[in-house]
């Protein structure tokens, strides 16, 4: 794939290219006309300019700063970080420049405008992921950030991430962890089908954070919710390839997992292995409430409306548990389109904590090709409202004209 002017790539270990795309809008630095190579890199993306006395471009409202030295990233950054008006860390472009590991931590006094216009290579050593091979450049605790350029944001509040392009990261493509009132807009993530752990938006112990308006094409989650996780908007989502839109896994080695008022709203998913899904492993506790998909049109979707609460993603089976994370007030609205499985609708719940207050409206869901598709609802109370295709089978109880209501405890 071709780079537009300003894009940024980066090369990872095995060889994979991740781009993205134009930064983004100037806070008040400015401009000082200052050739980048004189400070020491080569930025020919062949040498470690991890090192190098970098060309980043550091520029305050008074004038411009070099802290062009050993290990000229870390250095720029604690400058521009320690300023006290607004500032610019920008890498410039037409060159590429090679680095390792890199984290760029807070708190700084003032905010700050990450501008990536060059290109960023990541080192092909494997050896150097070895310690971590999730994360490659880390951006932790800074608040009233934008940026076109980041993979994992730790800690960081008001945070604004547009306009940007990943393309074949190593692991998960950008990652929230840890952040407060977060906007996240016309993003596109993609990386082969088959690859492994690619998730395209990882949000994890994140609150109040909107996404929209993004393409996903990953080898897994398009957008991926975690633990920890609530006020999550996400509207105008294309998803696919991957696993579809899920929330969890959750609850896994026992642990304790809380999520809550979720809203998918306006997505379009084809050809992945789940649409929406919720997936919750035995032996946890916690609980996920108030959920919200609506919105949603599928085309050949292996598992359109899935909640697993007997999810176990290891070699070996797992052992029933008594104990699970709680699900409980969720909704499926004018949910559409066409199952690659005859089961479209799964509901496989807990016996010792069944899936309560399920709703599905307006679901008309068919086979893909033609043919009928079914619902399979075990341990769930669900009720029904307006026009639904496929119905669970078992156990229905019509208590009022447009509704039905599902008591299914096995």
């Amino acid at each position: 794939m071709p780079l537009n002017s300003g894009a940024i790539a980066f090369l990872v270990p095995n060889s994979i290219l991740l781009t993205w795309h134009h930064f983004l809008s100037l806070t008040r630095g400015v401009w000082h006309d200052r050739s980048p190579c004189s400070y020491g890199a080569k930025g020919d993306g062949k040498t470690d300019d991890t090192k190098a006395s970098l060309p980043f471009l550091v520029c305050l409202e008074q004038g411009f700063l070099s802290p062009f030295d050993l290990k000229a990233f870390q250095k720029a950054w604690k400058e521009a970080c320690s300023s006290k008006t607004t500032v610019v860390f920008s890498v410039p472009k037409n060159k590429k420049y090679l680095v390792k590991q890199i984290q760029f931590k807070g708190a700084c006094k003032a905010p700050i405008t990450m501008q990536v216009a060059g290109t960023i290579l990541a080192t092909r050593e494997k050896l150097e992921y070895k310690k971590d091979k999730r994360h490659w450049l880390t951006v932790e605790r800074v608040d009233n950030l934008v940026l076109n350029e980041a993979l994992t944001l730790h800690r960081c509040k008001s945070l604004t991430v547009k306009n940007l392009k990943i393309q074949n990261a190593q692991k998960m493509q950008i990652s929230f962890d840890h952040c407060e009132n977060v906007q996240v807009s016309k993003i596109q993530v993609t990386a082969p089908e088959d690859s492994p752990n690619t998730n395209g938006i990882h949000i994890t112990h994140t609150q109040n954070i909107i996404v929209s308006d993004s393409i996903i094409g990953t080898g897994d989650d398009c957008i991926l919710i975690e633990t920890g996780s609530t006020n999550v908007q996400a509207t105008g989502i294309t998803c696919g390839p991957g696993h579809g839109i899920s929330i969890g896994s959750l609850g896994d080695h026992n642990t304790e997992a809380f999520i809550s008022y979720i809203t998918i709203d306006g997505a379009k998913l084809t050809g992945t292995t789940n649409g929406v899904r919720i997936k919750t492993w035995q032996g946890g506790s916690g609980s996920v409430t108030n959920i919200n998909f609506k919105n949603i049109k599928m085309k050949n979707v292996k598992n359109p409306i899935i909640i697993d609460q007997q999810y176990c993603d290891q070699d070996k089976p797992c052992k029933e548990k008594s104990s699970a994370v709680e699900i409980k007030d969720v909704t499926y609205q004018s949910i559409t389109g066409t199952s690659a499985n005859k089961e479209a609708i799964t509901f496989d719940c807990s016996k010792g904590h069944p899936c309560k207050r399920i709703m599905l409206q307006d679901i008309d869901i068919s086979m893909e090709g033609g043919g009928k598709v079914k619902a399979n609802c075990i341990n769930a109370g669900v009720t029904l409202k307006g026009k639904v295709k496929p119905q669970c089978s078992k156990n229905i109880i019509q208590d009022q004209p447009g509704y039905a209501a599902y008591i299914l405890l096995s």
